[in-house]
């Protein structure tokens, strides 16, 4: 006898939790190698799916969820979202990066890259902390940086609230290479913009984005 089963896709990256996606990025980092088994693990975590159950779907079904996902798994470049709120705590986005403290500038340099890695949940639990005041016309203070990093809440949000953040520096790293860059560099040392290369991209294929960041911060 045949059996059934529901399949619950995703629709956006909104669907998603970060817990889900640093699951999917580390089989996908082993894998890396092996395109058929990428696309079974992008099922396996973003739809539930057992392994046994993938090999059972039959082909036409199986291609459909995969275009479906990869649909908007290359759409990345979201916009920031400087609130959120997480259980019944609303939190604010870093009001003024120029005038960051010490201490919180110091945590998050010590990590060698800013890519949504094992690291990225103690960087938002910096970035973003519980809002003090906030006035009609958007501005806002937030609760000063105490060195307590608290990560795990961060592996639930849902992942366009994480990649806004990340495109907000990757966006911000762009434009001040735009702007500050001589017109004599040799157009080969220029790091590939980002956003052709991720919408080619129908997998989270994240060390891409890596390299570029490392470009960039040299």
């Amino acid at each position: 006898m045949k059996k059934t089963i529901t399949i619950t896709t995703p629709d956006s990256w909104k669907d998603i939790t970060l817990k889900q996606y640093l699951a999917l990025h580390l089989d996908m980092e082993n894998y890396k190698d092996d395109v058929d088994a990428q696309d079974a693990f992008v099922l396996n975590h973003l739809c539930n799916l057992t392994v046994e159950e993938i090999q059972a779907l039959p082909i036409d079904t199986y291609a459909r969820i995969k275009d479906k996902l990869h649909g908007f798994m290359s759409k990345v470049d979201l916009p920031l979202q400087r609130f959120i709120k997480i259980g019944d705590i609303e939190y604010g986005f870093e009001p003024n990066l120029s005038k960051m403290t010490y201490g919180a500038y110091a945590d998050i340099t010590k990590y060698e890259t800013l890519t949504i890695d094992k690291n990225w949940p103690k960087i938002m639990s910096i970035l973003y902390r519980p809002i003090e005041t906030k006035k009609k016309n958007q501005t806002y203070t937030i609760k000063p940086y105490d060195g307590v990093i608290d990560d795990t809440k961060w592996l639930e949000v849902s992942m366009d609230v994480h990649f806004g953040c990340l495109f907000f520096f990757v966006n911000l790293l762009m434009d001040l290479l735009n702007y500050t860059l001589s017109s004599t560099i040799a157009m080969a040392d220029i790091p590939v913009k980002l956003k052709p290369i991720l919408a080619r991209s129908g997998k989270v294929m994240q060390q891409l984005l890596n390299s570029r960041m490392e470009i960039l911060k040299k």
